[in-house]
């Protein structure tokens, strides 16, 4: 049986050593992901044969992450599957990618099933998409921002500090009551507090929106890998119109052009947040699967 340990704040560096140089762009591998919802999810992790492996529950049922290394995959995969039956629990993996789905085909055909949900779908985009918003695409993404510009133009946007935490939580509790199905937020509460409680531990970079003085918008996130940037948050003030297209914007501009697409995460069927992150015009849309072991 593997000997698995909590996620602490302290596992940063060796978590990132690994999933950083990986070449997987889902959210899922975000450290700040792993550690701020890991209440939800009780997530463990382990380092087998030079492999990442990670170990989790969901919906009451015990799940892995498709390991992150490089190595004999049918090996470190049959590890996992004999941790599970140590468990007396059948074997699943969440957050298959089409790519890993492949590797884990080649390695052990024909023994897992495979189900995909479109709710769990990642948006990636190309960070110069969303920093320039150029082309008849975003037309009216830059006429929302040419309106909020002239109608604020004392507008002022900055990266987050420690200072700023306590304002962007007043205006999360503020969003939070202003919506309706509240029941739904409250883990998605819990996390955003946790991340901006540990903002520099968690190794976290934010952008802040300011009108008038006041708090407009706020976001943040952090890189999955060496590529890719993961915005994890954006809460706008919703009654100024246009915040949450230039914090969006303004944020894209001020990642490091090293990272070459931003993973805005998934939109859990929501379907606002869907027609949100189409129109920005994905470049990618990552869908993930449930791997199931047949036997």
């Amino acid at each position: 049986m593997i000997k698995f340990k909590d996620i602490t704040l302290q596992d940063k560096e060796v978590i990132t050593s690994i999933t950083m140089n990986s070449e997987r762009k889902n959210c899922d591998l975000s450290f700040s992901n792993l550690c701020s919802w890991r209440f939800m999810y009780g997530t463990q992790f382990a380092i087998v044969d030079n492999f990442l492996v990670f170990k989790f529950h969901i919906d009451g049922k015990l799940a892995y992450m498709m390991p992150v290394g490089k190595g004999n995959v049918k090996n470190i995969l049959q590890s996992l599957i004999e941790d599970a039956s140590a468990e007396n629990e059948p074997f699943r993996m969440q957050g298959v990618c089409n790519k890993m789905r492949a590797e884990i085909e080649s390695n052990m055909p024909g023994r897992f099933e495979f189900q995909t949900d479109r709710d769990y779908a990642d948006y990636i985009y190309l960070r110069t998409d969303l920093a320039d918003l150029k082309g008849k695409k975003y037309q009216s993404k830059r006429n929302h921002v040419n309106k909020f510009k002239k109608t604020y133009a004392d507008y002022k946007y900055t990266t987050i500090t420690p200072d700023h935490i306590n304002e962007c939580l007043k205006l999360e509790e503020e969003w939070y009551n202003n919506q309706e199905h509240k029941r739904e937020l409250g883990n998605e509460r819990k996390s955003l507090t946790y991340a901006l409680n540990h903002f520099e531990e968690l190794g976290l970079t934010g952008g802040i929106l300011h009108v008038n003085g006041k708090i407009a918008a706020f976001t943040f996130g952090m890189p999955i890998n060496q590529e890719t940037f993961g915005v994890h948050v954006e809460k706008a003030d919703t009654s100024i119109e246009g915040a949450y297209t230039v914090i969006n914007q303004e944020f894209a501009r001020h990642i490091p052009e090293q990272y070459i697409y931003v993973n805005r995460e998934e939109d859990l069927g929501i379907e606002g947040l869907r027609k949100a992150k189409l129109s920005y015009q994905p470049n990618i849309l990552l869908e993930k699967c449930v791997a199931l072991l047949k036997e």
